[in-house]
């Protein structure tokens, strides 16, 4: 494509997910993936016959072999929580090149039974600066990575406390409004900062779930996804960019991520500003992850993310209805959280998400973010191909 632009090429057309209020599922493994990827087919009213492309954050041939199927096209990149959104763009890139025309992508983690049970599975990451200039330190991971930005930005700007507490209770409001989440009894500032303290500045209640679950998208050509079962949801933009690895010793700026260029240029092959999104989908692993991705994506202006969140903005009725299934705060989070960012998205444009439902929702963005604040990855969802 001359342009280089995405725009409108792709469509997802059918998602699943799998939680548990215990925050327990009962399979595991290939199993658990099979499973999603029939459940997301079905949504799309497509079979496994169909499918030509295969993404998941590991070498995907096994499970092919496991699924029956011999796909032309083949996605593996594993770098974290924002694996799922690459392998939306890579996989819409393929498909308007030509390579395939229905691809799947899936994702399972249940670190929470796995530990219940014994089982012990692998994906550490390599040795990295953090064994010499982090671990031996002290610094405990993976909340000790996301203090030192917190207790950056709190140096810099004045960020309160307070203001990453109300990230977490709106982000429980909609939590409250989703049958299917972790945790839905009401929370309030007290009671966040009242919780037992992690790594400074961060509470237990700043800091995502740990939890089984798991999901899977379907994505064709937009030609295609026009006769299918459900609306298409349709991708208008998508980027990705990384400053740094998986060591906060190495990111250049802990106030700035990776984000601040892979939003902008995704915004722009979809030709929005931030003004005109109706739903935030973005990676909370904690809420001050939460606060520098307002910032990045240019909801508000760098240090003014503690201000912008604090009225209650994200939450149930505010202007920017942010993580409304209950984000990885409250509704899951196994380890790798973009796949659920994806499939909320969708469905709020779908209009399916019942209490928590935004009215009338045309743009979502799903922000995925991986490793510590490493790797950001972009997509620009919408309802309409042209705009």
């Amino acid at each position: 494509m001359t342009d280089r632009s995405l725009r409108g090429t792709a469509a997802l057309v059918g998602v699943a997910d799998a939680v548990s209020p215990t925050g327990e599922l009962d399979t595991f493994g290939f199993e658990l993936e099979a499973r999603m990827i029939r459940e997301a087919l079905a949504d799309a009213g497509l079979r496994p016959s169909d499918v030509d492309g295969l993404c998941c954050a590991a070498p995907p041939s096994a499970l092919a072999e496991y699924l029956g199927i011999r796909p032309r096209f083949y996605e593996g990149t594993a770098i974290g929580g924002s694996s799922f959104e690459i392998h939306v763009e890579h996989a819409a890139a393929a498909i308007a090149a030509g390579l395939c025309e229905v691809v799947v992508g899936v994702y399972e983690a249940t670190p929470r039974s796995d530990r219940r049970h014994g089982r012990t599975r692998g994906g550490a990451y390599p040795p990295r600066p953090a064994a010499e200039w982090e671990a031996g330190y002290g610094l405990r991971e993976p909340m000790g990575a996301y203090a030192l930005a917190a207790s950056r930005h709190m140096a810099t700007y004045g960020t309160t406390s307070e203001q990453l507490a109300q990230i977490a209770v709106d982000t429980r409001r909609w939590a409250e409004l989703n049958p299917r989440a972790r945790h839905r009894a009401p929370l309030t500032i007290v009671e966040v900062l009242d919780s037992p303290m992690q790594a400074s500045p961060l509470h237990l209640l700043d800091c995502c779930l740990v939890t089984d679950g798991a999901g899977a998208f379907v994505l064709t050509s937009a030609d295609r996804a026009r006769d299918l079962a459900r609306p298409p949801v349709y991708l208008l933009g998508a980027a990705t960019y990384a400053d740094h690895g998986q060591s906060m010793s190495q990111m250049p700026d802990l106030t700035t991520t990776a984000g601040a260029v892979s939003g902008p240029a995704a915004f722009a092959m979809a030709g929005i500003k931030p003004d005109d999104v109706d739903v935030l989908m973005g990676y909370d692993s904690f809420t001050i992850t939460t606060l520098l991705h307002l910032e990045d994506l240019g909801f508000c202006a760098k240090g003014e993310g503690g201000a912008f969140a604090e009225d209650g903005r994200l939450g149930p009725g505010g202007a920017l209805p942010t993580n409304t299934n209950g984000g990885g705060l409250s509704y899951t989070h196994p380890g790798q959280y973009g796949m659920f960012l994806i499939v909320e998205a969708v469905r709020q444009l779908r209009g399916e998400c019942g209490a928590r439902q935004v009215a009338d929702p045309t743009i979502a963005v799903a922000h995925g973010s991986g490793g510590n604040l490493s790797t950001m990855a972009t997509l620009v969802l919408g309802t309409e191909a042209a705009r």
